[in-house]
């Protein structure tokens, strides 16, 4: 897994608008991403929530959020619309951002083991060097953390 004082991997996906989005664009910003397994989902839905929640003070904040799942393009405009998300999904079907960040890993779940998305956040500077890693992220008060992590 990537770890802080690191340079955060490149990527291009694409957005719940179907516009491609890559990692440059966001150069010279404070970047948040947050892995998460899947829209719509309990967990995943107070994170995303949180974060809309809070949205106010990360923005003003000059924080970026960039949420990043499995999920293709049109799940994720569906959770955008129906809890309205005022920042951006990247759909990442193909694990690339995911292997990348090595938070695509071997889960397991009552005996049975699978492959699934470590629900993880990496806070990036301005220079695309990765200043700290949220393991394990509180999902109900998720942008306190980012906040917090950026000193903001």
């Amino acid at each position: 897994m990537i770890k802080a004082g690191d340079k955060a991997p490149s990527f291009t996906l694409t957005d719940q608008n179907g516009d491609k989005v890559a990692m440059k664009d966001f150069d010279g910003q404070k970047v948040a991403i947050y892995f998460y397994p899947k829209d719509d989902t309990p967990g995943c839905t107070k994170q995303a929530c949180s974060i809309r929640d809070d949205y106010r003070k990360v923005s003003k904040a000059g924080i970026v959020i960039l949420g990043i799942s499995p999920d293709d393009e049109k799940k994720h405009r569906r959770f955008v619309d129906k809890y309205d998300l005022p920042f951006t999904l990247l759909a990442d079907p193909d694990k690339k951002a995911l292997q990348k960040y090595g938070v695509w890993q071997e889960k397991s779940m009552y005996g049975r083991k699978y492959m699934g998305v470590v629900r993880t956040t990496f806070l990036i500077d301005e220079k695309g060097k990765v200043v700290s890693v949220i393991e394990k992220p509180k999902v109900a008060n998720h942008a306190g953390e980012i906040l917090d992590g950026f000193g903001a």
